[in-house]
């Protein structure tokens, strides 16, 4: 079975640097995950939203600290989810000095959007459109659109004034060796909320039929895309 990230970029998903393809390219059938280690050059955040991003925090989306030289882990797991979706995990762990802050999602292949959605936070209370393309540089390049909140019975459109509107690049950089990221997060009215840029390694390894561990999975999932 092709992976999400193959069904979204089609033949454009060759345009990736082999690495990345390795990275990208296996699901649930696969019965691997892609496990990496490394640091983050810098993390920057705007204190006009230090409140928003303290909430976030608690959900684990996005957090209000900076810093340089900060070690993180991504592990990403591919599973099926229990509305039948294949899923891929993101979880991100940033080791700072005096806490550990995490940057948790899970993506899915909407049918029905034709495109990735992104569910951020442990609770998947915010759906995101992906709009995923091959970088110039044979990376991938994944852009936020329009973003939905569900809670309960309540459900709405997340105005983009009030959003955030994300650009991902990550790239193989040969002469290193190591996997390259960058993450910026903007918004109209206040500019970078978010940003954080660094380098890692990664290796693929086996995993046992259905084996995802509890610690990155969603204490719940939503249904509505």
């Amino acid at each position: 079975m092709a992976s999400i990230y193959e069904r979204a970029l089609g033949a454009d998903f060759r345009k990736l640097h082999p690495r990345i393809q390795e990275r990208f390219g296996f699901g649930s059938d696969d019965r691997i995950a892609s496990v990496g280690c490394g640091v983050m050059e810098r993390i920057r955040f705007s204190r006009l939203v230090s409140i928003p991003l303290y909430v976030g925090a608690k959900r684990h989306i996005m957090f209000p600290q900076g810093g340089e030289n900060i070690p993180f882990t991504v592990e990403n797991y591919a599973y099926v989810d229990r509305f039948g979706r294949e899923t891929v995990t993101w979880v991100r762990k940033f080791k700072f000095p005096n806490a550990i802050r995490r940057f948790d999602a899970t993506m899915i292949y909407s049918k029905r959007r034709e495109r990735i959605v992104d569910y951020l936070g442990n609770k998947q209370h915010l759906a995101v459109d992906l709009q995923v393309s091959a970088a110039p540089n044979g990376g991938i390049r994944i852009r936020s659109g329009e973003q939905r909140f569900y809670e309960g019975l309540l459900q709405f459109r997340c105005p983009m004034k009030l959003s955030g509107i994300a650009d991902v690049v990550e790239w193989f950089d040969d002469e290193a060796d190591r996997y390259r990221i960058t993450v910026e997060v903007n918004n109209p009215i206040v500019g970078t909320v978010f940003q954080y840029k660094g380098s890692f390694q990664a290796r693929l390894v086996e995993t046992p039929p259905g084996f995802i561990p509890m610690d990155v999975l969603p204490l719940r999932e939503e249904k509505r895309e």
